[in-house]
């Protein structure tokens, strides 16, 4: 018994590889490729949100709720509320 020689990893002639239909696919095929990988990173990655880079106008200058923040300075007013 003799047995069959093939190619291994050889699926298409030459002449195939090389004609343009083939090449068009193949590019296809490769740019396709790219934009999945780019998807798949981006899902991978945390939320960017560019508004956090710029500065903002609407932060107060002193905390408005009923309890004191640590970093405000200075001890709480004694005697309650106070008017403002």
């Amino acid at each position: 018994m003799t047995a069959a020689v093939v190619p291994a990893g050889i699926l298409f002639p030459e002449s195939t590889i090389f004609s343009p239909w083939f090449s068009v696919l193949s590019v296809f095929v490769a740019i396709n490729t790219v934009m999945y990988v780019a998807l798949a990173v981006a899902k991978i990655l945390p939320k960017v949100y560019p508004r956090e880079w710029l500065p903002r106008r609407y932060v107060r200058a002193q905390t408005r709720s009923i309890h004191p923040d640590a970093t405000e300075p200075g001890p709480p007013q004694p005697g309650g509320t106070t008017s403002g």
